[in-house]
């Protein structure tokens, strides 16, 4: 394909890889740009219930899609060999098990990252290894990130994305195919902050979480947030120094959407640990992934090199993985926030 014809992704053949929420908003995104899509749907019986009724039968079942413009596919290899261009919607800690089956050619597509969240026994941002693990050239990969829950594209009330890319006309030439009246997107070519930023807010809003389960109330809330993206800052600057605005909607208004909004799983896995369910008993009632679990031992794991100062990560990664009482956790913590 060449990148110099505009028209490019316009006319490309798009595949999304995930069933889940967020791969349905964004299946309800691109289908308002293009004439066909190929989804893959690990489970043939979801794959009936959805041709049947026009719906996904576990997410975002209120969204309504004409079946006539989706090729469903329990094979990743028939919608890979089917498609130049492929989204990536699954939990991260399930990436590597969806393309396990894999025997396609990556090297040659584009991709586009919807996860927010680190590939768990790698300590990987998702770009990162697929272009290790597939030999992706890095600067054909982008990655959606900003506030954006499902539900609420589930609503079409106005969402702002952004699409992050190395090259910068790759990123607007993605942009054509999530457009529409109720997302608004911006670009960026931080993809390395951005991808960090999304993996840390999930934490940050456990943690949220957790204090509010505690009883904490909106003025410690306030304080928290605000020294949440100071470590945020702190660790992706580190991580990859270049300057950005930590204060753009890919890093803030992610963090903000994600401590605070009802839709948001890490805030509810959060509140559940903080009005005393164990870890186990959260995520058996949850029914869908809270990222921020699997992220807080990663990035944890990594800072071991880096040595950056977070104390609200190391709050959460004490109360989830070394089993400190958040009562008492979150107490030591107060002392430390500013």
């Amino acid at each position: 394909m060449d990148l110099e014809e505009f028209n490019i992704l316009r006319n490309c053949r798009v595949g999304i890889i995930g069933s889940g929420s967020w791969a349905t908003a964004i299946a309800k995104m691109v289908l308002t740009n293009v004439d066909m899509l190929n989804w893959h749907v690990r489970d043939p019986k979801n794959i009936d219930s959805f041709c049947r009724t026009g719906r996904n039968p576990n997410y975002l079942t209120s969204v309504k899609f004409d079946t006539a413009k989706i090729s469903f596919s329990s094979d990743v290899n028939e919608v890979v060999r089917n498609s130049d261009v492929l989204i990536f919607a699954v939990p991260s800690a399930f990436l590597k098990s969806s393309l396990q089956t894999l025997t396609e050619d990556l090297s040659g597509k584009y991709v586009i990252s919807a996860i927010k969240g680190l590939i768990p026994d790698e300590n990987m941002i998702v770009g990162s290894w697929l272009n290790r693990t597939y030999s992706i050239p890095i600067d054909r990969i982008g990655v959606i990130s900003g506030p954006c829950h499902a539900e609420e594209v589930a609503l079409e009330r106005l969402s702002y994305l952004t699409i992050a890319c190395q090259d910068l006309k790759l990123a607007r030439e993605f942009t054509m195919l999530l457009n529409c009246p109720f997302i608004k997107t911006t670009v960026s070519d931080d993809i390395y902050g951005t991808e960090y930023s999304a993996v840390l807010k999930n934490i940050m809003a456990i943690a949220s979480g957790i204090c509010h389960g505690l009883g904490y109330g909106d003025n410690f809330q306030a304080v928290l947030i605000s020294n949440a993206i100071q470590e945020i800052k702190r660790f992706v600057d580190t991580v990859h120094p270049i300057m950005r605005d930590i204060k753009s909607s890919a890093y803030l208004g992610d963090l903000l959407v994600t401590c605070y909004s009802q839709f948001s799983r890490n805030r509810t896995f959060g509140t559940m640990l903080g009005k005393g369910y164990s870890v186990k008993s959260a995520q058996m009632e949850m029914l869908m992934i809270a990222e921020g679990y699997y992220a807080v031992r990663s990035i944890h794991q990594i800072n071991d090199k880096y040595q950056v100062s977070m104390p609200i990560t190391d709050a959460v990664y004490n109360i989830i993985y070394e089993k400190v009482s958040p009562v008492i956790e979150i107490v030591l913590l107060t002392e430390q926030l500013r």
